[in-house]
Formats: structure tokens, C-alpha cells, sequence
């Protein structure tokens, strides 16, 4: 059955060096949008999606209906998926990375904090989150080359330089915003879906022994900033209602601006992690503990302004499971334990050669599943 439901926008091009345009996914085709009749046709000439996303929910849902009318009718746009080379979607204004699986924030605050509560005191009031590095995301398929940089181990007297042990992986889901606001002007948690165009696949690479020797008392810096990985396809927003759940149960009352009891947001994503073909984790996104409506919310309460193109990770998605953790510090127990392949060997970290794919399915309408692609990189020795 052909899907002319979830219909995801990315950027393609029929040679590597080939002129960039809009194209959306239908089955093992993508539709050429820059050759159709439809409102702003230039922003579909273009290689990025900011253009189309930066004239709104209105717009996009037009050119929506538009293409499902179209393809219901039979279009000649369509070109095999097989050889066309993807791009990164969008140009990315900001980057900010959130924390929000509490089985995630658990587990590290017991590996880190084990004479302490797991949670501080702050995560069950408020999204917390971290501003990353734009230039550093890319597409689906981009190298990723071992950071070197300063590691010092519990035993070591001093620092030293080098590559980093312990490159990581983190299971994310992105949302992608259009629409921009004012500075100033907070977004309310109920104008989500008028700002947030939609959802793609993340990968925010980490470098755990970097990352602990220079994160205290700031937040992440390199151990975080040498690559973001996302997936190519954007699945608009609008086709993922029958995804739409309830946010698990909050045991501390939410000041009212997060407050989202008529606005929930929760998202029944399964992710798969797959290492070298082998599937090692299958993260469920339903349970994490703070929404991206409310990260939104969180992200512009002070009066910060949101830009198209502005990129919201939700931070490492866990179960509660030990195969549904979303990164390898929780797989291999910060080094501790080992995760065995069905090949024999042994992982705690990611070593050079190794390839890391993350998938994503969703419930579609009719009993459907919607797909949302995945992303993919192989770790290259340090440079």
C-alpha cells in the first residue's frame, strides 16, 4: 500500500554535487517538489527546508493536502530513492539538547552519584537542557572521527591528551521548528504545534571521558560539540496523531507554564539501536518524563526567541529495561560491564570501524506503522 500519509520533507540531490532540492519521501520514492505547481514554489528550489518552514502551520498544511491530492491523482515527479545523494534537511539556526528520560538521568546519576539521590533536586520541576553546537550537526551518513581532547581518569594525577576511550552514542528524537517568535515573548505550551513543523532522528555523539573531566561546574563543551548526527526525512507533526500519548505521571505539581494537561504531547516512538547490523537497544520514547511542548515552553519562558531552522534534541531516551537504554555509558555500566555481540565480542564503549544506526517506527492511522528513516554513522580513527 503505497503511504501517502506521512510524507517526509528532506533535501536531495541526483548526484553528490548535484544542484540541492526539496523532496519528500513515498515509499521507495521521493517526490521532486521543486517540480510542482504549488504556493512559493521557489522555497522548493532551495537546499534547505527553512524557506517553507518559515511561513507556517497554515502553509504547511496546504501544501500537505496539496500533495496527497496529487499523488492520489498520479504524478510523474517521482524518482527512485536508490542512488539520490540526502542532505542535511535544514540549516540549523540553534541547537539545544535536553535531559528528559528519567530512566536515563537515573541510571547516570547511579553510576556518578551512588551515595546520592540519582535525580537533582531540580529535574522534576523543570526540562533541563544544555545549548549545542549548530555548526556540528549534520546529515545521516557523516563520519564520525574520534575526538581528542583532555581526559583524566579517578586515578590519574594529572590530565592527559589524546583520543578520546569512551566515544558514545545517544538515542535521540529531534523536533525541527518553523515558525519563529518574538524576542521577548514566551511561547506557550499550547502553541506548540503552531511553532514545531517536525520530528527527525538524533544521534548526539559523546565523548563520556572528555565530557567528565571538563563538565564540572559548566555543562557539556567537547565531549558533545564534534558531531550531531540527524536523520535526512522530517515527518511533519501533522502525521503522527495516532502517535500522540499521555506524558507518564509527574510526582511533582508543575508550575502552571508546564503545566500540560490539556495539551499532551507524549509521543509513542520505538527507536532501535543497532550496532553493525546487530540490534543492541530499543529505546521506548513514550516514557520520557518531560514533552518536547514542554521543552519549548521551558526553552522560551525567559523570553528567548525561537528561529526556523532551531533544532530540539530530547536528550537520550531510556527504559526502564536494561535492553531499552539509549547509550552505551548505560549499556556497558560506565565501563563496568561489557555488552556481548552475537558475534563474541564485547563492547563498553564504541571502537574504530564500529556503525551505529538508529531507527524509529510510530503508530499511523488504520493500524499503520509510520517510519521514520533512520541515522547512521561509522566512527573513523582519531585525525
Amino acid at each position: 500500500m503505497t503511504d501517502h500519509h506521512t510524507l517526509p520533507f528532506g533535501v536531495f540531490s541526483q548526484t553528490p554535487d548535484g544542484e540541492r532540492r526539496v523532496g519528500v519521501r513515498v515509499d521507495d520514492t521521493v517526490l521532486d517538489v521543486s517540480r510542482l505547481d504549488l504556493p512559493h514554489a521557489a522555497d522548493f528550489a532551495s537546499s534547505s527546508l527553512n524557506a517553507f518552514l518559515a511561513r507556517g502551520r497554515a502553509h504547511w498544511d496546504d501544501v500537505r493536502a496539496r500533495l496527497q491530492a496529487l499523488l492520489a491523482a498520479g504524478t510523474e515527479h517521482l524518482l527512485p530513492a536508490q542512488g539520490l545523494t540526502l542532505h542535511l534537511p535544514i540549516e540549523v539556526a540553534d541547537y539545544v539538547d535536553f535531559y528528559s528520560s528519567r530512566h536515563h538521568a537515573e541510571n547516570i546519576g547511579r553510576m556518578f552519584r551512588p551515595d546520592s539521590p540519582p535525580l537533582t533536586p531540580n529535574w522534576t520541576h523543570l526540562p533541563i537542557g544544555y545549548h549545542g553546537r549548530s555548526g556540528t550537526v549534520a546529515v545521516s551518513g557523516t563520519p564520525v572521527v574520534r575526538p581528542s581532547g583532555q581526559r583524566k581518569a579517578p586515578t590519574d594525577d594529572v590530565p592527559t591528551f589524546g583520543p578520546s576511550r569512551r566515544l558514545d552514542i545517544e538515542a535521540e528524537v529531534g523536533f525541527v521548528v518553523g515558525t519563529p517568535s518574538d524576542l521577548g515573548t514566551p511561547v506557550p505550551i499550547g502553541d506548540f504545534a503552531e511553532h514545531v513543523f517536525g520530528v527527525c532522528l538524533v544521534n548526539d555523539w559523546s565523548s563520556r571521558d572528555l565530557q567528565a573531566w571538563e563538565y564540572v561546574p559548566l555543562g557539556p563543551f567537547l565531549g558533545k560539540s564534534f558531531l550531531t548526527s540527524v536523520s535526512p526525512w522530517v515527518v511533519p507533526l501533522a502525521a503522527l496523531e495516532a502517535a500522540r500519548v499521555p506524558a507518564p505521571p509527574r510526582d511533582t505539581p508543575l508550575l502552571p507554564y508546564l503545566d500540560d494537561a490539556e495539551h499532551p504531547w507524549g509521543l509513542d516512538l520505538e527507536l532501535t539501536v543497532s550496532l553493525n547490523g546487530e540490534v543492541v537497544s530499543s529505546p521506548p520514547f513514550g516514557s520520557m518524563y518531560w514533552t518536547a511542548a514542554q521543552q519549548l515552553a521551558h526553552l522560551t519562558v525567559n523570553g528567548a526567541s525561537l528561529r526556523t531552522g532551531d533544532l530540539l534534541a530530547s536528550g537520550t531516551v531510556s527504559g526502564p529495561q536494561r535492553d531499552q537504554r539509549g547509550s552505551f555509558i548505560e549499556l556497558g555500566w560506565g565501563g563496568a560491564e561489557v555488552l556481548t555481540l552475537a558475534d563474541g565480542s564485547t563492547r563498553s564503549f564504541l571502537e574504530d570501524g564500529d556503525v551505529v544506526s538508529i531507527s524509529a517506527t510510530a503508530p499511523g492511522p488504520g493500524g499503520t506503522r509510520i517510519s521514520f528513516g533512520e541515522v547512521t554513522g561509522e566512527v573513523l580513527p582519531a585525525r
